[in-house]
Parts: structure tokens; C-alpha cells; sequence
């Protein structure tokens, strides 16, 4: 079956997320538990983290370089993001699902994250960071925008110590299925300002 952004749109609105391996077969994934981070109050930036936000180290950017962020994402030993997903997620992102929030410092990218927009649902994929903080600041203005943008679920597949501290939760498939739902109904809005 062809990886095309309709069947990725498709699949994103039941649940489901590809992931490639070494040899760039694609696989579908709906783990359960599923991990989120709650876009309530119980999102947690720590104090130093909050004072790095404020005194504006990095410039944030909103879809300036979308691709050179995912392909920073896939530029470790081991990546699920082969080269065909890169190629349709970018696709996705000139139909506007797919979204990058960039961190910059002096005029370079060196941190941020990616991911897809569809309704009341942003599918957080990847992050990376060439210097310390610079994913995290990405991750807290990612929060600041979805929540201004009447977003209701930030889906991050799965946990990681990283995203526990920012306070994401795991919960049962069921549960999730049903945030999903609602989500569906949401017209939510991922407004670009940075965008050329």
C-alpha cells in the first residue's frame, strides 16, 4: 500500500502512526498504553527551564525549516524516519497538517520538534537538540500555541524519562481512543506566523 498523506491523515484520525526500520519497510503502531502530555495544568516547565524561556536564548521559528528539522531527527545511529517518510511528512506539511517549531541561535537550527496537526489532535513525532535546552523551549512554545489554538490532545506515543518530566502520562488505549474522538470534533488551528 502506498504511504500517501491521505492514508497518513487517515490513520492519524484512528489512532495510528508509522514507523520504518533499518531497512526502510514502514509499520503501523497503536501501543497501549498510550503516552500524552496534558495539556491542562499539568504541564510542568521547571524553574530553570522557565527562566531560560524568558530570557530568550533561542529564537523561536514556526515552519521556516521543516524538512532540515525532521531530517535532524533522523540523523542519529538508529532512526525509524526513513527518507520515504521525510518525503510524505514533508508533503503533509505543504498541505499544511504537518508542522515545525524551530529553535535558532546566531542564524542556526539547533533544536526543535515536528509534528502533525489534524483537528483537536497535534501527533508530536520527533525532537532533537544540538544544544542544551533548545528541544525543551521548542516543546514548551509548542504547548503555549496548541493551547491558544483550542488544541485538546497532545499525542506523544510513547514515554520517555524526557517527556515525564514535562509531565506526560501514560493511559490506556481505550482512554486515548476516546480523547481522540473528541479531538475529531475540535476545529482547532495551527496558526503559522513565521511562515514564508
Amino acid at each position: 500500500m502506498e504511504l500517501t498523506p491521505q492514508l497518513l491523515l487517515s490513520a492519524y484520525s484512528q489512532g495510528y502512526f508509522p514507523m520504518a526500520d533499518e531497512f526502510g519497510n514502514i509499520y503501523w503502531f497503536d501501543p497501549d498504553p498510550r503516552a500524552i502530555i496534558p495539556l491542562d495544568e499539568r504541564f510542568h516547565v521547571s524553574k530553570r527551564l522557565a527562566r531560560t524561556v524568558r530570557c530568550g536564548v533561542f529564537e523561536i521559528r514556526v515552519d521556516t525549516a521543516f524538512r532540515a528539522v525532521m531530517e535532524a531527527c533522523a540523523a542519529r545511529d538508529e532512526t525509524w524516519i526513513s527518507d520515504e517518510l521525510i518525503e510524505v511528512y514533508t508533503e503533509l506539511h505543504r498541505m499544511g497538517f504537518a508542522h515545525s517549531v524551530e529553535s535558532w541561535h546566531d542564524g542556526e537550527l539547533v533544536g526543535g520538534l515536528y509534528g502533525v496537526a489534524l483537528r483537536g489532535l497535534f501527533a508530536g513525532e520527533s525532537m532533537f537538540s544540538r544544544q542544551r535546552d533548545a528541544s525543551k523551549v521548542a516543546l514548551v512554545h509548542l504547548v503555549e500555541r496548541l493551547r491558544a489554538g483550542g488544541f485538546t490532545l497532545l499525542d506523544t506515543q510513547f514515554i520517555t524519562p524526557h517527556l515525564a518530566r514535562f509531565g506526560a502520562v501514560e493511559i490506556p488505549k481505550s482512554e486515548y481512543l476516546l480523547f481522540l474522538s473528541d479531538a475529531m470534533g475540535v476545529w482547532a488551528k495551527f496558526s503559522s506566523p513565521n511562515r514564508p
